[in-house]
């Protein structure tokens, strides 16, 4: 087996069964999407430093965050939170369209260096505050934010279509319960918690201020 194998191998061990995400995990190398003094531990199931004191997430996390949203090819999807667009990639192999919306324009630049090399045509990569969404692009049939806040933000609430689901850590950074979403005629449901885990905070105009 490859490393790359090896590493759906545990993704699968994790709880991962969804054959569509399984199939972009084995189309998707890691490897090329992380920092190239990282490169050798890009098939460990483990969080990668990256630039402004952030990690990639986790890949068996990245995973079963996807896995929740329950995409079946024909969504357009919004991302909060690009990073060196491991999980941008996926998306752009299970949806119709994704818009990415990141913080730094550095790790901007090079998540859409990475992305175009992989010939990823359905992917639109924008530094913005990933808070306020992007509104002349709603609405989005799905959500996934890749920070951690108490509370989804208003305006995510807002483009999200009816039927809609969002996944996001929700806590205050740190130790954060992942919750699939999902937007009814009465505003947003909690459906399901995802799995426990660790992020980062969500800086925004509608979240930490920083």
């Amino acid at each position: 087996m490859s490393n790359q194998e090896d590493l759906v191998q545990k993704i699968i061990v994790a709880g991962v069964h969804d054959p569509r995400v399984l199939r972009a995990l084995r189309q998707v190398p890691r490897a090329e999407f992380v920092p190239s003094d990282y490169v050798g531990r890009a098939y460990l199931d483990r969080p990668l430093p990256i630039p402004h004191g952030q990690v990639t997430t986790q890949p068996s996390l990245v995973a079963k965050m996807i896995e929740a949203l329950g995409l079946t090819g024909s969504e357009r999807v919004l991302e909060v939170g690009t990073g060196y667009g491991f999980q941008t990639a996926l998306l752009a192999h299970l949806s119709v369209s994704v818009w990415s919306v990141e913080r730094w324009s550095d790790v901007t630049d090079t998540a859409r260096t990475n992305l175009a090399s992989r010939g990823i045509p359905n992917v639109e990569v924008v530094v913005g505050d990933g808070t306020k969404g992007l509104p002349e692009h709603a609405p989005y049939d799905a959500i996934l934010v890749s920070a951690a806040f108490p509370r989804v933000p208003t305006p995510l609430v807002e483009q999200l279509a009816l039927g809609g689901r969002l996944v996001q850590p929700i806590g205050s950074g740190g130790a954060e319960m992942v919750m699939l979403f999902e937007k009814g005629p009465q505003g947003l449901t909690r459906r399901r918690a995802v799995i426990g885990a660790h992020f980062v905070r969500l800086y925004g105009a509608h979240a930490f201020p920083g």
